[in-house]
């Protein structure tokens, strides 16, 4: 059995994120970038099955532009067996990502595919979606827990209520939540060995994959600052400033 994860290079989520003065995106320019941290949870959980016997390959692929490779390798060194990168200068919306994803599918033929639940840049939680609908299989969302015995895996998933439990038939498409599982630290030695994996680098047109999005995003503007907070004495003061405010 191989595993295809999707496996995305994003603003580190300890940096503070700031808007151009022109207001076109974001600044990245001496910015660290890391790989989304859902995703690195999708890719140990794969590593986990392929640790207990289910899974034969593990393969992580990413979109994104040449110097994406070295984030790639991390993938490697955390265990994967080999990886795959698109190449592409231009941003990548979910719909593009799915598309692409899918031409994968068509060539390696795997039985399960992990994303992360969404992105931490664009909050999206759309690719994993998109993805099923493409391959006409079925999906299993939000993940915090995977079981696969035989063709069928078992997904406990978070939703509003609580837990919900389903079982789909492989292959399928699972991404992850943050409680699946917390993802194991490189070593030195791993990232020695990543150096000699397979990376093979394949550019989004010869995917037959046209990059142009339906959403156009026409300016980026930072949130308001939030003003500074007022004391009250009483609640009947507490009202009065509300209705100032409109709020009442």
């Amino acid at each position: 059995m191989k595993i295809l994860v999707g496996y995305k290079r994003v603003v580190d989520y300890n940096v503070r994120i700031q808007v151009k003065p022109d207001g076109s995106g974001v600044v990245t320019d001496g910015v660290k970038l890391s790989v989304n941290p859902f995703d690195e949870i999708a890719l140990e959980e794969a590593l986990r099955l392929r640790e207990k016997g289910i899974a034969t390959e593990v393969i992580v692929a990413t979109i994104g532009p040449p110097d994406a490779q070295a984030h790639l390798r991390n993938g490697l060194a955390m265990g994967a067996n080999r990886a795959i990168h698109i190449t592409t200068t231009e941003a990548i919306q979910p719909l593009t990502a799915a598309r692409a994803l899918l031409k994968l599918i068509e060539k390696e033929q795997p039985q399960i595919v992990i994303l992360g639940k969404q992105a931490i840049d664009d909050d999206a939680n759309q690719t994993g979606q998109m993805l099923a609908a493409l391959w006409g299989r079925p999906q299993a969302t939000f993940a915090s827990k995977v079981e696969v015995t035989g063709a069928v895996a078992r997904v406990t998933r978070e939703i509003d209520a609580g837990l919900e439990t389903i079982e789909v038939d492989l292959p399928a498409v699972i991404t992850t939540d943050l409680r699946l599982n917390e993802p194991r630290f490189i070593k030195l030695p791993d990232i020695m060995k990543a150096k000699a994996k397979p990376l093979e680098t394949i550019t989004l047109e010869s995917l037959g994959v046209e990059s142009g999005d339906h959403l156009k995003t026409t300016s980026y503007a930072p949130p308001a600052k939030r003003t500074r907070g007022v004391m009250v004495k009483d609640v009947p003061e507490l009202i009065a400033a509300l209705k100032a405010k409109g709020l009442l």
